[in-house]
């Protein structure tokens, strides 16, 4: 047993080579632990992938498994589906969780470790059918309205396409009536992938997952700078962020837009404040100006138009634009003339760009109209939405009547204010030096979360990936841990088809069983305790700051936050 172990180490040890080779902390030990829980993570997603054929979101005609006997054989056997799905969730999670053993404390894997890892649970999810929503036949709905000439955010797909398109069938019934709530970008190239496909809903799918690719990548790409950025280690950032089991999930497997919102939002803060960082040195006569003067101002653009271009996706992302012009107005002494002259310079770049996309598509302003299109949906998860249904279902066991309407309006009303009080503080704390802007970025986000008016599992992710570049402290990152699992693993798992309550029951209970067993059978193959070789002041560190001690915060950053 010893020499297999011997044998096993010293070839994972050598397939890593190249991070010893550039001095990665990892010992031998540490590398077979991590190659195993990397392993135990990727069966999960296979398991995702292959339940996904019974228990995913398919379309309801040019099913490619339909009538092919073992693709097909899922679809007949729903609840082992589902039990395959959420089993897969659940392993991929746990791996995720032991996968932090290597992001914190003081021996941490490489960056190339963690995007491997991230690509390995990403890739079996890139070919299967759409999980856990079926947002992505909206967005093939609305983009053939777009491209047939019609408004998307006056019809909806039932009047614009008919009850018979191929699109509109696969579109639940609660959005066939209703206009477009996205930004004219993502439509526009909604627009460009309906005229490369056609109407085959095969190809139309795996090209919009390639857009979510994209966006995954730049928040691959900007997330461990913006960590850089606020003095936390980049592979504590990753870890938590882009490799959290909600991306992978429901931006990756679930085909969200909500990646390339966040990946423009991220990459253009980061170019901003690039350029905020390095102010604009104009220089005396016009004739010396160097290219490296006009450099700043040219990253500050260039960010800009990035986070303007990430609210033409989905409207949140906005916000970034606000704690970056604050960040820059107290770069220019934080007083009032600062304020104004910053703030109106960026309004009117951001309207400028928008203006132009607007014009662009063809679809100009009228995506304002539509914003509110998801409030017909009362998500539990939203706590304004929770207490008026709560409060209406009190009402008629008391006899008063059913009032959730009208509580509802209140509710949410309520939390709308609230948001608005929260995000103007946070950026006066910004405009005093008081708070980093990624920091106030981050907890806007996730005030807006908590309070929005409608609520769903990836939204966490909107505040979840900023706060992850920013916050070190160990509630953060126990909080973030259980809402990952909570909303992630043990939330709902019905996704686009409607299951019984039994076979729900019956999938849970079973997947529970299921991975009590392989975490009994793995409890000496994988990490599941501290191994032999962490020092004993690792569980300290794992629950502290990430940041290396040769980083410090920035001064702008809240004291201990």
């Amino acid at each position: 047993m010893a020499a297999r172990h011997q044998t096993l180490s010293s070839s994972i040890a050598r397939w890593h080579g190249d991070e010893q080779a550039v001095g990665s902390p990892l010992n031998d030990s540490e590398l077979v632990a991590l190659q195993r829980t990397r392993l135990f993570g990727a069966t999960g997603t296979v398991l995702m992938a292959i339940g996904a054929l019974g228990a995913g979101a398919r379309p309801v005609i040019q099913d490619p498994t339909f009538g092919v006997r073992l693709l097909n054989l899922s679809s007949r056997i729903q609840t082992v589906s589902l039990t395959m799905t959420t089993t897969g969730a659940a392993m991929m999670a746990l791996a995720w969780l032991m996968l932090g053993r290597f992001a914190l404390g003081h021996r941490r894997m490489s960056r190339g470790e963690l995007d491997r890892t991230l690509l390995l649970w990403a890739m079996p999810l890139l070919v299967a059918p759409p999980m856990y929503s079926k947002d992505v036949y909206s967005y093939l709905a609305q983009s053939q309205i777009s491209r047939e000439g019609l408004d998307p955010y006056r019809v909806g797909p039932a009047s614009g396409l008919g009850l018979g398109h191929v699109f509109t069938l696969s579109v639940p019934s609660l959005w066939r009536e209703t206009p477009a709530p996205y930004g004219p970008l993502f439509l526009w190239i909604g627009r460009g992938i309906s005229a490369l496909t056609g109407e085959n809903i095969v190809a139309a799918v795996l090209c919009h997952r390639l857009v979510v690719l994209a966006g995954v990548g730049l928040i691959v790409w900007a997330t461990p700078r913006l960590a850089r950025r606020c003095g936390v280690a980049e592979v504590s950032a990753l870890w938590l962020g882009a490799a959290n089991p909600l991306l992978i999930m429901h931006l990756v497997a679930g085909i969200h837009n909500e990646a390339l919102m966040l990946g423009l939002m991220l990459t253009g803060t980061e170019f901003a404040l690039r350029g905020v960082d390095a102010p604009l040195r104009v220089p005396a006569r016009w004739r010396h100006t160097r290219r490296s003067d006009w450099a700043p101002l040219g990253m500050l653009v260039f960010g800009v138009v990035l986070i303007t271009l990430s609210s033409q996706v989905k409207l949140p992302s906005l916000l970034a634009l606000g704690f970056v012009a604050m960040a820059l107005a107290h770069r220019q002494g934080g007083g009032l003339p600062a304020f104004v002259v910053v703030s109106i310079t960026m309004a009117g770049l951001s309207f400028a760009v928008m203006a132009i996309v607007g014009w662009a598509s063809g679809l100009g302003f009228g995506w304002i109209y539509t914003l509110g299109t998801a409030n017909v949906v009362r998500s539990w998860m939203s706590p304004p939405t929770l207490l008026a249904l709560a409060t209406g279902q009190a009402g008629i066991l008391l006899g008063l009547g059913d009032h959730t309407t009208a509580v509802l309006s209140l509710t949410r009303s309520i939390g709308v204010l609230i948001i608005a009080v929260m995000v103007g503080w946070l950026l006066w704390l910004v405009l005093r030096g008081r708070l980093h802007p990624v920091g106030g970025l981050g907890v806007a986000l996730g005030v807006t979360v908590l309070l929005f008016p409608v609520v769903q599992p990836w939204y966490v992710l909107w505040a979840v990936i900023p706060l992850a570049a920013w916050a070190t402290r160990p509630g953060f990152r126990i909080a973030a841990i259980a809402v990952t699992f909570v909303v992630g693993v043990f939330g709902p798992t019905a996704n686009g088809d409607r299951f019984a309550l039994f076979q729900i029951l019956d999938a849970t209970v079973a997947s529970t069983l299921i991975v009590v067993v392989l975490i009994a059978l793995t409890s000496t193959w994988l990490p599941w305790r501290r191994l032999p070789s962490e020092d004993s002041d690792m569980l300290g560190d794992t629950l502290g700051d990430a940041a290396p001690a040769t980083q410090t915060r920035q001064p702008s950053t809240v004291p201990g936050a």
